[in-house]
């Protein structure tokens, strides 16, 4: 049973003007988008993952250098933690930059350019 009502005459109308997204996917200012955020992203995220696993193993096996003393009751292993939050927030700021600045805009022509050839323009 077909949910949503029955097909209509402007359905058909709409389905003639209707984006074909496989295409728009491998056109290429969509794959130079795709490339654009992998090429942040990726490297991003390997490097976080890296810094994280550092943070634990040195807190599963160096636990005496995780202990010493920095200043007062402030340890290299707190300080490392806290580094995860700053960390965090600093690659956040970091790809909303980029994002603004490169991502965005090309965002911006494609949906343009969809919004443009779904109209019949």
């Amino acid at each position: 049973m077909r949910q949503g009502g029955p097909v209509s005459e402007s359905t058909d109308a709409r389905s003639a003007h209707a984006i074909d997204y496989v295409q728009v996917q491998e056109s290429p200012p969509f794959r130079r988008l795709r490339k654009d955020h992998r090429s942040f992203v990726f490297p991003l995220a390997a490097l976080f993952l890296v810094w994280y696993f550092v943070y634990v193993l040195l807190a599963a096996f160096a636990p005496a250098f995780m202990a010493q003393r920095v200043w007062g009751d402030i340890t290299v292993g707190l300080l490392f933690g806290l580094g995860q939050f700053v960390t965090t927030f600093a690659i956040t700021m970091g790809y909303v930059a980029f994002a603004n600045r490169r991502l965005d805009p090309q965002s911006a022509s494609i949906r343009e350019t969809l919004e443009k050839s779904e109209a019949g323009a």
